[in-house]
């Protein structure tokens, strides 16, 4: 089993700040621990206790061989997100959201092929053949389909689970997962609604420190389990 942080921890990473009272999405209520200054400070018990079932769950989908999607494209987690799917050898998308990615997935496995082509035939020379302009084309298209779908390329079916940053952010993503039954592990602020995901883990989505350390143990999570 993964360790869990302290509240020392999370304290120090700054998982416990929320958003203005203002922001505040009714149905977070139960995992806010009080107000400071305007802003609600997020209750780090809730958020351990909740990590604890989240850990358990990406364990639990990792040792049945199971795919758990990592996505994250806001600016402040798109590295963070990308560097922990990789470590434990694991999808990602940190680009922008192709609509139907998991509602019509066979379109996006078309995409993955045509990336997969167009890389091994830079590779092998075949580029060669063609004009300059043609190459320039060539490769526009590569870099963009290198930004959409380069963290699935591998990814030949849906995954069993998604792990998500800013579930307001991947508004679409999340609605995508709900409509084709994948279940959710999310981090959720104080200005989102935490029933849109099956594992809510209540902390911090802007600040790197808070985002880094929850989805680092999602990762470290998975990699234990492979083990």
């Amino acid at each position: 089993m993964t360790n869990l942080p302290s509240l020392e921890e999370l304290l120090k990473k700054g998982v416990h700040f929320g958003h203005k009272t203002s922001k505040r999405h009714p149905k977070m209520s139960p995992f806010i621990f009080t107000k400071r200054n305007g802003v609600h400070v997020i209750d780090l018990e809730a958020t351990v206790a909740n990590l604890r079932d989240a850990i358990a769950f990406v364990e639990k989908i990792t040792k049945s061989g199971g795919t758990i999607l990592f996505i994250g494209s806001k600016k402040q987690a798109k590295t963070i997100v990308r560097e922990a799917a990789e470590n434990c050898d694991m999808p990602y998308i940190v680009g922008r959201w192709l609509g139907g990615t998991f509602t019509n997935f066979n379109n996006i496995v078309k995409l993955t092929k045509k990336l997969e082509t167009l890389t091994t035939e830079k590779a092998d020379g075949t580029w060669d053949r063609y004009t300059k302009k043609e190459q320039v084309t060539m490769s526009k298209q590569m870099k963009k389909l290198e930004d959409t779908v380069g963290g699935i390329r591998k990814m030949q079916k849906l995954p069993e689970a998604v792990f998500v940053v800013d579930i307001k952010k991947e508004k679409t993503a999340v609605m995508e997962a709900n409509k084709v039954g994948l279940p959710i592990v999310a981090m959720t602020d104080t200005n989102t609604n935490p029933e849109k995901v099956k594992y809510p883990i209540p902390a911090n989505d802007d600040a790197i420190k808070s985002i880094r350390i929850i989805t680092d143990l999602i990762s470290e999570a998975i990699k234990n389990a492979k083990k």
